[in-house]
């Protein structure tokens, strides 16, 4: 088998002998749904090659091309009638410039379209019976020249659109003076973006354009340019479009049992239960019984598994790493820190009355704390997915798997800890831990520096939760673990596990459990200056103190025994830590 990752060119991909996850029986709904439809999933869920397969379906220039194409695949067997009917032209708005001057910037959209417009003239050369002259500095009317030409032809226009909203991402997320401002110039009143979606919806009135199909991240072009093009109809909530990108466990499942290695090198069920905890969870529509994994990391996965018949090292590709970029630029709004902490404290924290569609650069630069349009945006980021409904119809929102929390992880440490000596001796503490047991340099980092950090965030939290985060923060490392918070068990939910990936075992590192509970000065009678003076012995012995280590063990302790068996392995080390205030941590360690 041969895995397409990286690759979106519909053709190159089954003339190329690539696998491919048939979603052509799909097409049929999707012609049915609307005339311009508008879907959004998140950064490289696989809409690139939806419209590429769009494209080769749609194209009258490929249609000696359909039974190679298609004939192995569901709509082959029973096509639509339109298949190969239609001029199809395309534009992908991520290949345009999100920086320099607004006349640079508008320059460039015009090149793109025009140089689509001219690609699309000269594919079709044989069909068209009158001149259609390009404009250089004024693409618009390129494109009224194309209409014209195909309204005197027996055919009509499929208009594709890939990352219509790239540009404007881009320029709201940069770091540059004056993005913003450019943003509101495109984009808002009769900017240039604005006036090519009027175009657009002026194509589509009986001009030649029968079809648009739209493709992008979030919708915050959509509101600011809705009397430009208010005639879109979004498809991406809806539920029998929940799967069009991505793939569901059963299709995961089926190709790992065809790679599965003849000398038992690797197991499917192992395989299966990484990529589950790691790539899984994705939903998109509240009605959506099954949740997708993302098909960019599944083939990932799956290439290194054919290619090396073993896991990648790093579980996160790092073509994703841009998704950095938009937690950074989440945690700077207003609000946005909280949100951050409120999603990885896991227990479905994050609910809204209903995920917000359309809302514009305004509502996001304005932003405060615990509007839903907030954790909407991470939704269509693709940072924070649908996990059902609350018993008041609310929409309930997490984390979607491993590779996201790390995504979270990894930007509140930074923004904690953020460049201080405590970033170099981290790894030696995180070490010390993994490898032999011992917690004591990683406290004396959390007492010394990380609880003065948290203790000082307006989050009023200060409770075993933030005891969690210090940790949480500081050890998930997926290069070697499954780091769990809030991991369910048929007990209850396990704080924090850190187990090692099924392809680690052999790694000189174990298996950890910590359970954590808080203790106030107040409820001791003692002062920070008190706590600080005494040994962690003589704190252990303090009846309240023993009393919150005792329950701690007893919890870690019944979590411990389901770990064990779901995971298979032999010894668990448990970690009974108790926070007193934010000055001390007294902890007891066992194996279970």
């Amino acid at each position: 088998m041969q895995f397409p990752y990286g690759l979106s060119d519909f053709g190159a991909l089954i003339e190329g002998g690539y696998w491919y996850q048939d979603r052509t029986d799909r097409l049929a709904a999707l012609e049915a749904a609307g005339l311009q439809l508008i879907f959004l999933r998140p950064r490289r869920f696989g809409k690139s090659l939806l419209l590429s397969m769009l494209e080769h379906y749609y194209d009258l220039a490929r249609a000696d091309q359909f039974e190679t194409l298609f004939g192995a695949l569901a709509v082959g067997r029973n096509p639509t009638p339109l298949h190969n009917r239609y001029f199809v032209l395309k534009w992908d708005f991520s290949l345009i410039p999100a920086y320099g001057e607004i006349g640079d910037i508008e320059a460039a959209v015009h090149q793109h379209i025009n140089d689509r417009i001219r690609q699309c003239v000269e594919d079709y050369a044989l069909h068209w019976t009158r001149a259609i002259p390009l404009h250089p500095h004024n693409s618009l009317s390129s494109f009224e020249s194309l209409l014209g030409a195909v309204r005197a032809t027996p055919h009509k226009l499929y208009l594709l659109i890939d990352e219509y909203d790239n540009f404007a991402n881009e320029v709201l997320m940069a770091d540059r003076p004056g993005s913003r401002d450019r943003y509101q110039t495109l984009l808002q009143g009769e900017g240039l973006f604005k006036t090519v979606f009027k175009a657009v919806k002026a194509g589509a009135g009986g001009l030649g354009v029968d079809r648009v199909f739209i493709t992008g991240v979030s919708p915050v072009v959509l509101s600011d340019m809705t009397s430009g093009y208010n005639v879109g109809k979004d498809i991406y909530l809806e539920p029998e479009f929940n799967d069009l990108c991505g793939f569901t466990e059963t299709e995961v499942t089926a190709v790992l049992e065809q790679l599965a290695p003849a000398d038992g090198a690797w197991s499917v069920e192992e395989a299966l239960a990484t990529m589950r905890t790691f790539y899984n969870g994705y939903r998109f529509s509240e009605e959506a019984s099954e949740s997708l994994y993302n098909p960019t990391l599944s083939l990932y996965f799956l290439d290194a598994l054919r290619r090396h018949g073993q896991y990648p090292r790093r579980l996160l590709d790092e073509n994703l790493a841009m998704d950095r970029n938009k937690l950074i630029y989440i945690a700077q709004l207003p609000g946005g820190e909280e949100l951050l902490v409120a999603a990885l404290a896991g227990d479905d924290r994050v609910v809204v009355p209903e995920l917000v569609q359309r809302f514009g650069v305004a509502d996001v630069l304005a932003a405060v704390k615990d509007q839903p349009f907030m954790a909407s945006l991470l939704y269509f980021f693709g940072i924070l997915t649908l996990a059902g409904l609350t018993p008041f119809d609310e929409c309930r929102l997490r984390i979607p798997n491993l590779v996201a929390r790390g995504l979270y992880v990894e930007r509140l440490r930074e923004r904690w800890l953020g460049p201080t000596g405590a970033a170099r001796v981290l790894p030696e503490a995180v070490r010390a831990l993994a490898q032999h047991g011992d917690l004591e340099p990683l406290a004396a980092l959390i007492e010394g520096q990380y609880f003065r950090v948290l203790s000082n965030r307006d989050y009023r939290w200060t409770n075993e939760l933030l005891v969690k985060f210090a940790f949480l923060t500081l050890l998930f490392d997926d290069r070697l673990y499954m780091a769990v918070s809030e991991l369910e068990t048929e007990r209850g939910y396990v704080d924090l596990a850190l187990i090692l990936r099924s392809d680690k075992r052999h790694v000189q590192a174990l298996d950890l459990l910590l359970e954590f509970k808080y203790l106030s000065l107040k409820t001791l009678e003692l002062s920070g200056e008190q706590v600080r003076e005494q040994s962690r012995e003589a704190l252990a012995e303090l009846a309240p103190v023993a009393g919150k280590l005792n329950e701690a063990e007893a919890q870690a302790r019944a979590y411990g025994a389901t770990l064990k068996q779901r995971y298979g392995f032999q010894t668990l080390h448990g970690f009974a830590v108790v926070a007193l205030g934010v000055e001390r941590l007294v902890w007891r360690t066992f194996r279970l």
